[in-house]
This record gives structure tokens, sequence and C-alpha cells, in this order.
């Protein structure tokens, strides 16, 4: 085989080889290469999200293509009216509050995955053990996979809703799939029974 030879890692340009191959998306990257394109965070297996032949930290790829609006922001910029343009995102008008969540959800590539070994966590396609199997939504997951899909907050049989595979905490599936209209909203008038 000749020097230089190989799979190029698309970051560096350089030649990858085993020992430091971290594999996302059908590209090898470095170990080092392996980072948030913005924020320059080291990404593993279940910290990268992957946009347009780009890799993203969760933070930073939910900030430049997640839902905006009131209850989707992270931290103390919730409220405020950015529209994340400072990273290049140009905001579509037609999703806003609860379809948003829907159209989010329709576009997603988090689907069960089954095979050799075992069952597989939908969510992070690692192997389930035993151990640390949940079930829902007709799949087996890790107990620390066994999030809402969109607040990520920890679910058991009391406050899990799932659809088409995903599952979502009551509060998220009512917002993105519940009743619309006067009386059905998740604003600041609603009850939350956190």
């Amino acid at each position: 085989m000749p020097l230089g030879g190989g799979k190029k890692c698309p970051r560096c340009g350089k030649t990858v080889y085993a020992a430091e191959e971290i594999k996302t998306n059908s590209f090898s990257y470095h170990k080092l290469c392996h980072r948030c394109f913005l924020c320059d965070t080291g990404l593993d297996s279940k910290t990268v999200s992957p946009h347009d032949d780009e890799l993203y930290c969760k933070r930073c790829h939910a900030r430049k293509y997640g839902i905006k609006g009131i209850g989707f922001g992270i931290g103390g910029g919730a409220l405020g009216m950015d529209e994340g343009e400072q990273l290049g995102n140009v905001p579509d008008p037609s999703l806003r509050g609860a379809p948003a969540i829907a159209a989010a959800y329709a576009h997603s590539d988090l689907t069960g995955v089954s095979g050799m070994g075992g069952d597989r966590c939908p969510r992070c396609g690692g192997s389930v053990y035993a151990a640390e199997k949940k079930i829902g939504a007709n799949n087996t997951w890790h107990s620390k996979c066994f999030t809402c899909f969109m607040c990520n907050k920890r679910l058991d049989s009391t406050t899990l809703a799932d659809k088409d595979g995903e599952i979502f905490c009551k509060g998220c599936y009512g917002k993105g799939f519940g009743p619309k209209g006067v009386g059905f909203g998740g604003g600041a008038g609603a009850l939350a029974t956190e």
C-alpha cells in the first residue's frame, strides 16, 4: 500500500489509522479532529450531532438547528428573541411553538436498531444488557438513554408517552402531538405537573 493511502479525515485531510479512528456518518476522523464545529469541544458517540457533513455537540446543534421560541431555549436565554442569526441560522416562520416539535420529530433519524449481540438501544445504538434494561415504545433502552426526546427528562412508566418508536415525557408529547387551540396551550398559563 502506498504511503498516504487509506481513509482521509474530512477535518484535516490526513490519513486516519485504525488506532486513532472514530467513525461518524461513514466518515473516519482522528480522535483530535472529532470536535464540535462551533465550540471546538471534543466529541464522542454520545455527544456528537452530525449535520450537513459537519460535527456539532448537542448544545451547539440545538442552538443552530433546534426549535426556537419560549420554552425551547437553553439556560437564561430561553425567553429572548434570539433567532440564532449569529450562528448562521435563518429562521423558518412556519415553524413556531408546538407544531415545531412535530416538524423536528418528523425529520429525526432516531429509529430502533436490532441485530446480533442482543438488544440495541435506539437512542445510542449500543448493546443493552439486563442490568440496564428499560422497555418503552416497543424497544429496549439503556436506563441512561430512557429520556424524553425533546427535553431529555428522565422517564419512568408513569411519565412515558411514545409515538412511532420514540419516547417523550407527557408534557412534551402534549405540546407536540396533543390538541391545539384555545385552552390547550402549553404557554405561561398552563399548569405544570413536574
